[in-house]
């Protein structure tokens, strides 16, 4: 059973080097791991893949020794656990705005004595085999992560509860749907945002994050504290590649 190398870096302090990928592209699980990155966040919220792929691209993670944060687009309790069944590392929970439904997804990905998570215990995370039921579930609730999602004003306001909340691992700030809302609230700005979940995070000793483009961004929220950061995905390297690329062509005439 392998360990995260999300959760040794941020018990040790340093930064979580996480990409995104949302297509089915295998490739891509082996450079990211070549590069050093960390993670890798697998978005299934806005991109959809049938289970066998989803299933390829935890395999070759393990192949490769890179973490997988997956974001499902599911809430159901069988449905979220067998993702780390499936050899996830950790899981990042879209739309977490209070303690009720933070307590929930612990209640689904946790073991007890934390969460009440069913045991199969012979899924790829246990490498395909049996281990002692006691052992496996120590194993588990130290090496897999529960990620939440602050997206809204509500979820900024219940940072300080959500972040107190046992088993919830990191808090992870959302820009684009917590951005959206704010504009329209205008009760705060997305930088009055990230200082609030750093504080609640700070408090309570978790974790915290979300994407930071280009380096100003990573550097500012660094400054906060913020450990897992996102600088990269393949749809964005797809389209910064092909129109620097293309430009090729303007030096043949």
């Amino acid at each position: 059973m392998r360990k995260s190398k999300t959760l040794a870096r941020v018990r040790d302090g340093n930064v979580v080097r996480a990409c995104v990928l949302g297509h089915y592209i295998p490739a891509y699980v082996a450079h990211a791991a070549r590069a050093g990155y960390d993670c890798i966040w697998l978005d299934l919220e806005h991109r959809a893949m049938p289970i066998r792929e989803i299933q390829a691209l935890l395999a070759y993670a393990h192949l490769y020794d890179i973490d997988i944060m997956l974001r499902p687009p599911t809430l159901d309790k069988t449905g979220l656990y067998r993702y780390l069944e499936e050899g996830a590392a950790g899981l990042l929970i879209p739309q977490v705005c209070n303690v009720e439904k933070a307590r929930m997804l612990v209640d689904a990905v946790k073991f007890p004595p934390i969460g009440d998570r069913g045991i199969d215990n012979a899924g790829l995370d246990a490498d395909f085999y049996l281990h002692d039921d006691d052992e496996y579930v120590a194993w588990a609730n130290r090496e897999t992560f529960l990620c939440v999602q602050i997206e809204s004003p509500e979820g900024v306001h219940n940072a300080e509860a959500i972040a107190a909340v046992e088993g919830v691992d990191m808090l992870f700030v959302g820009p684009g749907d917590l951005g959206l809302r704010l504009r329209q609230s205008g009760e705060m700005t997305l930088d009055d945002a990230w200082e609030i979940v750093a504080s609640a995070c700070h408090k309570h000793k978790k974790a915290f994050g979300g994407p930071a483009m280009p380096l100003e961004e990573m550097t500012k929220r660094r400054a906060l504290g913020a450990q897992l950061l996102v600088n990269i995905g393949e749809f964005h390297s797809f389209a910064v590649g092909l129109q620097e690329h293309i430009r090729d062509f303007d030096e043949l005439d």
